[in-house]
């Protein structure tokens, strides 16, 4: 999940994700919950903690 009001829109979730789960839409990360394989490794890269893995 993106905490949009914490998101800067910086990419560097996009940027990391192993399989493409995440878009930038609007100047935001998105995440395809259905590409998503839930790594965690957009949300150790994201640098203001806008996003947490949902188990």
């Amino acid at each position: 999940m993106v905490d949009e009001k914490k998101c800067i829109g910086c990419g560097s979730c996009a940027a990391i994700c192993p399989v493409n789960a995440i878009k930038m839409v609007k100047g935001k990360a998105k995440i395809d919950p259905k590409i998503c394989i839930k790594c965690g490794s957009c949300a150790s890269f994201c640098p203001v903690g806008a996003i947490k893995i949902e188990k």
